[in-house]
């Protein structure tokens, strides 16, 4: 029996290393050996793809490495997902519309977000990818959520969280949610500077946030 300290180095590992073969049997093997989706995905899942997020800032390695350590996480996400308890503990916590900005196609931190969030008890409307400016207003305006979350991984498209709060305030709905921001080059100076609301900085960090309001 491995111990659960070594499962999740294995988890890290496989992402960094961009093997998704290797990241979908490290998923197994935790769902095996007892250790918790969401525990699983916190500390090994996000571990991995915060380092290789910040490898890819600081210039060390390069958007094809990037997605295929993306690639990685999400084949070991499939396999945590399924094994995601509900959170019977936090059911009713409020809706939350979800998705990454336009002009941006990564979705990896954005599931494990939204994935968090849902076993935590949140109703999820995940718009996905490349979601625009329109998609985000007439999404709050239909789905009424307590909650709008945005992503962004790039700092070409940071850009377009602002101009979602804009276009929120121009339709008159900016007052009726709250706005939260992620992704690895949103920093709370940009938060303040747009008029959002919170930062996300990571799945748990987001979770407690969202939990305490």
């Amino acid at each position: 029996m491995l111990s659960e300290r070594k499962v999740l180095q294995d988890l890290v590992k496989s992402i960094t290393d961009y093997d998704e073969e290797a990241a979908s049997t490290a998923a197994e093997k935790a769902v095996e050996e007892g250790v918790g989706s969401i525990e699983a995905i916190e500390q090994g899942v996000a571990v991995g793809l915060k380092k290789i997020g910040e490898d890819y800032e600081r210039g060390e390695t390069f958007l094809p490495e990037l997605m295929m350590g993306a690639n990685a996480a999400q084949k070991a996400l499939k396999v945590l997902l399924e094994h995601m308890p509900q959170g019977s503990d936090y059911r009713g916590q409020g809706r939350i519309v979800i998705g990454t900005v336009e002009g941006d196609i990564h979705d990896i931190g954005k599931n494990i977000v939204a994935a968090m969030l849902r076993a935590n008890g949140f109703d999820i409307v995940d718009l996905g990818v490349d979601v625009s400016i329109q998609r985000f207003v007439d999404s709050v305006k239909k789905f009424k959520p307590d909650v709008l979350g945005m992503s962004a991984l790039l700092t070409n498209t940071m850009p377009k969280q602002q101009e979602v709060i804009q276009a929120l305030k121009h339709e008159n709905v900016r007052d009726s949610v709250r706005v939260i921001l992620g992704g690895v080059p949103v920093t709370e100076e940009w938060v303040k500077k747009i008029g959002a609301d919170d930062l996300g900085k990571d799945a748990m960090d987001t979770v407690q946030k969202l939990k305490k309001s």
